[in-house]
């Protein structure tokens, strides 16, 4: 069994740089991941990046810079993943 396995994980900023590296890393130890960026084809592309590699993740493009946006992320993670 991977480190990870059966958790969630939310990253933001996940769309390129270390919130890329940290989602890729968090899935390869078996975490399901939400990549959230407000650049929707990023997000897709780090999604399909971890498929690839056998891991689970959805892209999420909600803003944290509000409340609402932050309980819609953590909202997508427990639906997602539920």
């Amino acid at each position: 069994m991977r480190l990870l396995e059966g958790k969630r994980a939310v990253v933001t900023g996940a769309g390129g740089g270390i919130g890329r590296a940290h989602a890729r890393l968090l899935a390869a130890h078996g975490a399901a991941v939400v990549v959230n960026d407000v650049d929707a084809a990023r997000a897709a592309a780090v999604v399909a990046e971890i498929g690839a590699a056998g891991g689970s993740a959805v892209a999420n493009g909600d803003s944290i810079a509000t409340r609402a946006g932050a309980e819609a992320l953590i909202a997508a993670c427990v639906d997602a993943f539920g």
